[in-house]
């Protein structure tokens, strides 16, 4: 079984997706729309920068999603009629569900350019933090998040003794402390615009509710792993306010790799931009490999072996 993985924010960098514009035709088309749907030259941006403006929240979540699917526009004429299921980390989730069948591109393009600018602005009005602890485990966070005065939840189960934690900056700062005395390997606070997938998400989560009302989506053609709960879906009467919780609750990416490590012989590929997921994978089951898709000389390279 083909698992397909999908990155999220923060797997952006300058460069990206200019190698597949240059190397397809089919990446090159789907790029080149990108810039027309969002009327903004989308593609200079990715492959010029600046990194600065690259990285903020509603320019970096179209980029990704843009350069995945441009690797997919590749693979598709290859793959697209036969089975696999998908999983995409946060904004990565969109992607996933574009493959799938249940968003159309231009669709899924101007929503996650507004779940951009929706997270941008909830995060400048709420001044809020995020954190990665490394080395402590899920029930040493989830303790202490809970005793620690203010706001502070877990964001990301990324992998075992890995997690994210966010919420007020005040918050998020004093809980890193107590997980530093408890033996956490190492704590960073993360260069985020805002304090994403927490309940300080909950204006965006209401803007996002009223863009998805307007969107037409259809059952997915094969399971998606959603964020919110890890498991399959595929009723779009279901994916929508998934789509709109994922911003207030964790994504729960390690107990999503479990369930996909569980299915029978699965075969992972990274699908986008950098290898964040595929280490994440190798974090949780180091037996396991992940084949990274996410340059022309990957994906070109994969297509003759094939």
């Amino acid at each position: 079984m083909r698992v397909l993985l999908f990155p999220g924010q923060g797997s952006q960098f300058v460069g990206m997706g200019r190698d597949l514009h240059q190397a397809h035709p089919a990446a090159r088309d789907l790029l080149d729309r990108a810039d027309r749907i969002l009327g903004t030259p989308l593609t200079r941006l990715m492959f010029e920068g600046p990194e600065e403006e690259l990285r903020a929240t509603r320019n970096a979540q179209p980029a990704i999603l843009a350069h995945s699917l441009a690797v997919w526009a590749i693979l598709e004429p290859r793959w697209g009629a036969e089975t696999f299921v998908a999983a995409g980390h946060s904004l990565g989730e969109y992607s996933a569900h574009v493959v799938a069948g249940t968003l159309s591109f231009e669709d899924a393009l101007r929503l996650v350019r507004r779940r951009g600018e929706l997270m941008q602005a909830a995060g400048e009005a709420s001044a809020g933090a995020m954190a990665a602890i490394l080395g402590s485990d899920r029930e040493t966070v989830e303790a202490v998040c809970a005793e620690t005065q203010g706001l502070v939840v877990p964001a990301n189960l990324n992998a075992p003794n890995q997690v994210v934690i966010s919420g007020e900056r005040a918050a998020v700062r004093a809980a890193l402390e107590t997980l530093g005395a408890r033996g956490a390997r190492r704590v960073v606070e993360l260069k985020v615009s805002g304090a994403f997938h927490s309940p300080l998400m909950a204006p965006a989560s209401e803007g996002l509710a009223q863009a998805l009302a307007d969107v037409a989506l259809t059952d997915a053609r094969c399971a998606v792993y959603a964020n919110v709960t890890a498991e399959p879906v595929t009723e779009e009467s279901r994916i929508r306010g998934l789509l709109v919780e994922q911003l207030l609750k964790p994504v729960l990416w390690e107990p999503t790799l479990r369930k996909l490590i569980a299915l029978d012989e699965p075969a992972f590929f990274e699908i986008g931009p950098g290898q964040v997921l595929k280490g994440l994978l190798r974090a949780t089951d180091r037996s396991l490999s992940c084949r990274s898709l996410g340059t022309a000389e990957e994906v070109l390279a994969f297509l003759d072996e094939v």
